[in-house]
């Protein structure tokens, strides 16, 4: 599937770019759900933001959109506070979390909610542009879920934003539904519209996002494209039958980043799978032997399951 591609934005001097977090922390008692994170995403880019649950990713975005303000470090969004670029209709926002109300139609609440901006979207267009035109005159408490998703994306085009902000947007949604709903957001993509999305779905992130940027502990770990974050974490996967044989060494072997058990098998994380299977072949280890590259799930796991080490993509 073909990715999205930045776009030339106009941009007056006195923009920044359209996200930038520096050195933002923010604390809830003794927890720092955000601990000096530093992220910086261009105009006309769309990038996935990645962690577990509890990573910190929630509370990036409730900074991000203004609901919240950082302890320490800036939050800002074209050169501005969020609360001002949301203000300046720059700034959408899709949540996980939404009433349905009640008996008005889906043209009225996008033209509601249209009208409180100063230079909104046409209705026709949002609704064209979620693939929902042809829902225009049905009452939003009478749609399916997948619908009320499409619905909510409608909403957050409705002021025309430079920016647009996508909590975990096709959780719930079924294989068909989640490939229209792509489809709708790379046709705003690619009009130059900047894009941050976060998801549980990995090949969401590789199909769609110009670039993936991993939180853990409230920091950045890694951000590059889904190639350079499988390279980062160790390239490749060398998989063998133990039959009884120890693990010890294991780990020493050249190449070698980490081992996984799984029942009589071992999983090698190596970045040098030549000279890893070399190695095994000498010490006759190489029942069932698989080499495969890592995956982005692999990639993923390796990123979050160490103390926070910022990985460094090239």
């Amino acid at each position: 599937m073909t990715k999205t591609s930045p776009a030339a934005t106009t941009r007056t001097p006195q923009d920044g770019p359209a996200v930038a977090f520096t050195g933002a922390v923010k604390a809830f008692g003794p927890v720092r759900a955000v601990d000096g994170l530093d992220l910086e995403i261009t105009a006309g880019e769309t990038v996935a933001l990645l962690g577990r649950n509890g990573a910190g990713k929630s509370t990036a975005l409730s900074l991000l959109l203004g609901l919240n303000e950082p302890d320490a470090g800036s939050v800002r969004l074209f050169g501005q506070s969020p609360a001002r670029a949301v203000a300046a209709g720059r700034v959408g926002a899709m949540l996980q979390e939404g009433r349905q109300v009640p008996r008005v139609t889906v043209r009225e609440l996008v033209g509601f909610v249209a009208r409180t901006y100063p230079a909104p979207m046409p209705v026709a267009r949002a609704l064209d542009l979620a693939g929902i035109a042809a829902l225009a005159g049905r009452r939003v408490d009478k749609l399916s879920g997948g619908q009320m998703q499409r619905v909510r994306f409608a909403v957050a085009l409705a002021g025309d934003p430079a920016l647009v902000v996508l909590d975990e947007p096709t959780a719930a949604l079924d294989v068909e539904a989640r490939h229209a709903f792509w489809d709708s957001m790379r046709a705003y993509a690619r009009s130059g519209h900047t894009v941050l999305f976060s998801t549980h779905y990995l090949e969401e992130a590789d199909a769609h996002a110009d670039r993936i940027v991993v939180i853990d502990r409230g920091r950045t770990v890694a951000d590059g494209t889904g190639e350079q974050l499988r390279r980062a974490a160790g390239g490749s996967l060398v998989a063998f039958d133990l039959a009884g044989r120890p693990t010890e060494g294991l780990t020493e072997l050249p190449g070698v980043l980490a081992l996984e058990v799984r029942g009589d098998r071992a999983r090698l994380r190596t970045e040098d799978s030549d000279a890893t299977v070399v190695a095994l072949a000498a010490l006759g280890a190489i029942r069932g032997l698989e080499v495969a590259p890592a995956s982005l799930d692999d990639a993923f796991l390796a990123l979050t399951s160490a103390p926070a080490a910022r990985l460094e993509t090239v």
